[in-house]
């Protein structure tokens, strides 16, 4: 199967779920075929859960949901050793971080000791119990969600946790259209729970290897630093992208390029993607904000004054 088809049919496979939203929806594909895990920032009620769920019932993945409390502990989510009374050994007892897709539920409503522990699961792919380290089952992403209303009893996530998110995405509100078309799927029965899958994990794995042979020019590679070396000299910006964020709008790129059925990137897709692989990693000058700047429109004037390169 090609990977245009193959893409296509995901992603028609989450609409019989999703309504609309199909640019999150390749976002999302996006990210987990670069191995990037997405900050989903959203109103409740909006299907972040109902998106996270069906991605992984349309890839037959293994799902695991982790609701993020005040009294959430660190091994709740990682795991713990526990004493079996019947072998009279301590065994494993893995954590909600032990699946392929991982939902990290209104993540900012736990201690920011609990959200560390997602650190080296997301930057490693692996996971360290009682000093012993184990492999994370591949593909491994993590999808977090939250409330960007609600402020009360949160901790808000600090920059270089912010950073290991490959991208951020916003699902909004639905159109009328949309909205009637989503009561109408909902009236007799639950779309979700007769979801079969379209596609499989090594189907995502054999993707990763087809994005690494993608070229990305060298034009291209000196417009996305760039726009990096952009965001730290620009006085409305305290913190700029760092090399990390470099390497996620480049991979993103290829991505993108891959799905679209070529083997290079332009700085079309660099443009495109810039906003949600590079927006959340901006630390703004307090006056910014009192101007009524937000980190995605001081990026986007950003690209603007920026000279696109061509590429033949």
């Amino acid at each position: 199967m090609s990977v245009i088809k193959l893409v296509e049919n995901v992603k028609e496979n989450i609409g019989k779920v999703i309504v609309g939203k199909e640019a999150q929806v390749e976002a999302l594909l996006l990210a987990l075929v670069c191995g990037g895990h997405v900050l989903i920032e959203d109103v409740p009620g909006l299907g972040k859960t109902t998106l996270v769920t069906a991605l992984a019932k349309s890839l037959n993945c293994s799902y695991s949901r982790i609701q993020f409390t005040p009294d959430l502990l660190p091994s709740d989510v990682t795991g713990y050793t526990a004493f079996n009374p019947k072998t009279g050994e301590r065994e494993v007892c893995f954590g909600g971080l032990m699946a392929q897709i991982v939902l990290a539920d209104e993540i900012n409503r736990t201690s920011p000791k609990t959200q560390s522990a997602l650190l080296e699961a997301m930057q490693e792919a692996q996971l360290t119990i009682d000093g012993v380290t184990y492999p994370l089952p591949s593909p491994f992403i993590v999808l977090a969600t939250q409330n960007p209303v609600e402020h009360t009893g949160t901790y808000p996530l600090p920059e270089a946790q912010l950073d290991r998110f490959f991208m951020q995405l916003s699902l909004g509100y639905p159109s009328h259209g949309e909205e009637l078309d989503i009561l109408r799927r909902n009236m007799t029965e639950r779309p979700l729970e007769r979801l079969e899958p379209v596609a499989s994990a090594e189907d995502i794995l054999a993707l990763r290897e087809e994005r690494k042979k993608v070229a990305c020019a060298d034009a291209v590679l000196d417009y996305i630093v760039a726009i990096a070396e952009a965001t730290r000299k620009d006085e409305r910006v305290t913190l700029g992208i760092s090399p990390r964020g470099c390497i996620a709008l480049m991979e993103a790129a290829m991505a993108r390029a891959l799905f679209l059925g070529r083997d290079y990137t332009l700085p079309d897709d660099v443009q495109k993607l810039a906003p949600a692989v590079l927006a959340h990693r901006l630390v703004l000058d307090r006056r910014s904000g009192l101007r009524g700047e937000s980190r995605r429109s001081v990026l986007i004037s950003l690209l603007r004054d920026i000279k696109v390169p061509a590429v033949s």
